[in-house]
C-alpha cells in the first residue's frame, strides 16, 4: 500500500536555535531550568527541535555558557554583547549551518514540532516567517534567513534593537490566527515572564498526558 512521504526538515539539514541569553530579572532565576513533570523547559525544547532539525544550538551570553554544558547540545555565545533578543537572533543566524534558522525562546513550554514544520513549509521566498497572534508579532517563535544578517547588523549599529522594525526592511510572511486554525490552541507562543505565568501554566491540561504535577523552579547555583 502506498505510504505518503513525510517531509522532515531534519533530513534537509535545517537549524533550530534556542535563545537563552535573557537575564530573567522579573523571575529571579533562570527560566530555562523551570521543571515540568521532571523535565526542564529547555530540555523539552531541545527534544522537540531534535525531532525536527538536523542541527540544534543554544545561544546565550558569554557568562552563561557553562550553565548549559550538561545539556549535550551545541552552545554559542552572543556575538554582540548586551544587544538583547535581536543580538541573539543575529548570533543564531550567523552560526546556522543552513539558509534558514528557526528561533525560539528558552521559556516556551508548549513548543510544537507540527506547528514548526507547517511554518517551515510556508517559507517560500520570504526572509522571515513570524506568527502574528492576538494583535502582535511573536519574533521568538519564528524563522529567519541568512539574508537577515546585514539588516540586523545595520539596526544594531544604529542602536535600534526592536525586532519588529526588522520586518519593515525584509520580505516577511505574517502568519495570523487563520494559519493556525487547525490547532486546538495557540499556547505554543506562550512563554514565562512572571511568577503568575507559572501558576497559569501549572493549571493548563497540556502540561502532561499523564498525572499532572506542579511546576517547580530549579535553581542551578554556582559552586
Amino acid at each position: 500500500m502506498y505510504q505518503p512521504k513525510i517531509y522532515r526538515y531534519k533530513d534537509k539539514g535545517m537549524t533550530g536555535a534556542i535563545l537563552a541569553g535573557g537575564k530573567s530579572k522579573r523571575m529571579g532565576f533562570n527560566k530555562a531550568f523551570i521543571e515540568v513533570n521532571g523535565q526542564s523547559i529547555i530540555q523539552r525544547i531541545i527534544s522537540v527541535m531534535r525531532d525536527t532539525f538536523c542541527n540544534v544550538m543554544v545561544v546565550t551570553n558569554k557568562n552563561n555558557v557553562l550553565d548549559y554544558a550538561a545539556l549535550d547540545v551545541r552552545v554559542v555565545a552572543d556575538i554582540y554583547k548586551e544587544r538583547g533578543s535581536l543580538g541573539g537572533i543575529y548570533t543564531a543566524i550567523f552560526h546556522s549551518s543552513s539558509q534558514y534558522c528557526f528561533v525560539a525562546a528558552c521559556d516556551m513550554p508548549f513548543l510544537n514540532s507540527g506547528i514548526i514544520n507547517n511554518m517551515l513549509k510556508s517559507i517560500d521566498k520570504h526572509e522571515a516567517v513570524v506568527p502574528y497572534i492576538n494583535g502582535r508579532y511573536h519574533p521568538l517563535h519564528a524563522v529567519y534567513s541568512k539574508s537577515c544578517l546585514k539588516p540586523i547588523e545595520k539596526m544594531i549599529e544604529n542602536g535600534d534593537l526592536k525586532i519588529t522594525n526588522l520586518y519593515n526592511n525584509i520580505k516577511t510572511r505574517k502568519l495570523d490566527e487563520s494559519f493556525f486554525k487547525s490547532n486546538n490552541t495557540l499556547s505554543f507562543v506562550e512563554n514565562i515572564n512572571r511568577l503568575e505565568d507559572l501558576q497559569k501554566i501549572s493549571e493548563t491540561a497540556e502540561i502532561s498526558t499523564a498525572t499532572k504535577s506542579p511546576i517547580r523552579s530549579t535553581l542551578h547555583e554556582k559552586e
